[in-house]
């Protein structure tokens, strides 16, 4: 079998049978084709000719083309696992990849707003208009509930219990989890569905919460430009959504919030995750440990 067929054997897999996100699907189909397209510009036309001499060259060649290492690191997974699945389907015999070891990536701690800047950004007279209303709800859920972009615009109408204050979310790799949407953030969400969706709907029915002006689900490139733009508005220069989700968290722990509580919200599979994100530092892993476990202090 040819490299471009058995990439996709591949991804038709990591689709259907693994469930794996569009997004993760999407990104992983970008670096397996300039991957394959890298091994045929080397004269290689199938899995079985691969070496590991060409994945340490591809490697090298992304980190020489200024690559982030994030970036490198999520190619480097992209193109074990693909090699992982020819052996295990019989495609080829040979593994290039084996114990290759994933680029080390430079703990990096995300940028937080304070809270001042916050209710800078949240309390600023947005238009009194359907965007303008739909725009303040977008802003007040991502910092209010610590959603991700993706999670924001895949919301539907029948995941949000207002009664009940809880959203239900659909995260990475198809995990569902419930999220608490209380205070503002809960305020703002329920006069946007009651009062400002309906001047968005369209001809076709959308289920989408937050609708476009065409009457369908909002991108994340709107959600982007809208946080960006309102962020400039009060003098912060290139907000990010992602940066309301590290500050919601940010804000939780220090106001006392439990470091797995966090961790579920934000639907974290590893703590270790959440500890980066929250700027939590070892010294307060031990201590929460030394406070919890009924023999830590023991001797």
């Amino acid at each position: 079998m040819d490299l471009d067929s058995a990439l996709r054997e591949y991804l038709g897999y990591l689709s259907v049978e693994r469930g794996s996100a569009r997004n993760t699907v999407e990104s992983y189909g970008r670096d397996l084709r300039r991957y394959v397209s890298w091994l045929e510009g080397a004269g290689v036309r199938g899995p079985e000719g691969v070496s590991r001499e060409d994945v340490e060259a591809h490697v090298a060649s992304l980190r020489e083309c200024g690559l982030a290492p994030a970036s490198v690191e999520r190619a480097v997974s992209a193109i074990k696992g693909f090699h992982r699945f020819c052996v295990s389907e019989q495609i080829c015999t040979n593994l290039p990849t084996a114990d290759l070891p994933l680029p080390k990536i430079p703990a990096r701690l995300p940028d937080v707003l304070s809270r001042e800047q916050v209710k800078a950004l949240l309390d600023q007279p947005f238009p009194d208009t359907a965007p303008g209303h739909r725009d303040q709800a977008i802003l007040e859920v991502l910092y209010g509930c610590g959603l991700r972009v993706s999670e924001l615009c895949g919301l539907d109408l029948r995941e949000v219990l207002l009664d009940q204050e809880i959203l239900r979310v659909l995260g990475k790799g198809s995990k569902e989890r419930v999220v608490p949407v209380t205070g503002l953030a809960a305020a703002r969400l329920a006069d946007y569905l009651g009062r400002w969706r309906l001047a968005f709907e369209g001809r076709q029915a959308c289920p989408a919460v937050f609708l476009n002006q065409r009457g369908g689900r909002i991108s994340r490139q709107s959600v982007h430009s809208i946080v960006e733009r309102y962020g400039r508005v009060v003098g912060i220069e290139g907000l990010h959504p992602h940066t309301l989700r590290h500050t919601f968290a940010t804000h939780m722990l220090e106001g006392g919030a439990d470091l797995r509580i966090v961790q579920e919200i934000l639907g974290h599979s590893d703590i270790s995750t959440t500890q980066l994100y929250t700027h939590v530092d070892r010294t307060f892993v031990r201590e929460t440990y030394l406070a919890s476990h009924p023999r830590a202090r023991m001797r």
